[in-house]
């Protein structure tokens, strides 16, 4: 049994997408410069055909990548769901030692980007943060210290 990989819709539609890319625009556009690039000769010390060949090689890890995260995919979609508690797909808004506001959504792995406010259930922040409720304090240990957080408010949107 394959473990399933948790994400939200808006993940899992942006992973369909880039699949759909690829397999309809970047790999045709690959195979093309590869043919054009043979058609120059020699292959030995053809950095066109190479580069090409190189592209190709990322292109099918990532289709075989996106396709196994999407087969396996556990879609969640927040606005279905309430509580008080944090769970995946809830909107956090905390507040530092330095009374600091910070919101976060709590996301799946791929779809984690701290700098857009969306952490992963499985970083430090995101697994001290699940099930823990609005007026609860939260201690995280991160490579820069310990920080200090009180959760403000859990929303399911």
């Amino acid at each position: 049994m394959q473990e399933r990989v948790p994400m939200l819709i808006t993940g899992y539609e942006a992973a369909r997408e880039e699949l759909l890319q690829l397999k309809t625009i970047d790999r045709p556009s690959v195979i093309k410069a590869i043919e054009v690039a043979r058609e120059h000769g020699d292959l030995s010390e053809n950095a066109e055909y190479h580069a090409a060949k190189e592209q190709q090689g990322f292109i099918e890890a990532r289709v075989m990548e996106l396709e196994d995260r999407l087969g396996r995919a556990d879609v969640i979609d927040p606005s279905a769901m309430s509580g008080d508690s944090i769970k995946f797909g809830a909107t956090v808004t905390l507040v530092d030692e330095e009374d600091k506001k910070i919101v976060y959504q709590i996301v799946g792995a791929f779809e984690a980007d701290a700098k857009n406010g969306r952490i992963s259930y499985t970083s430090p922040l995101g697994r001290a943060l699940i099930g823990k409720s609005a007026g609860e304090e939260v201690e995280v240990i991160t490579p820069s210290g310990e920080k200090y957080y009180e959760v403000e408010k859990v929303q399911y949107k």
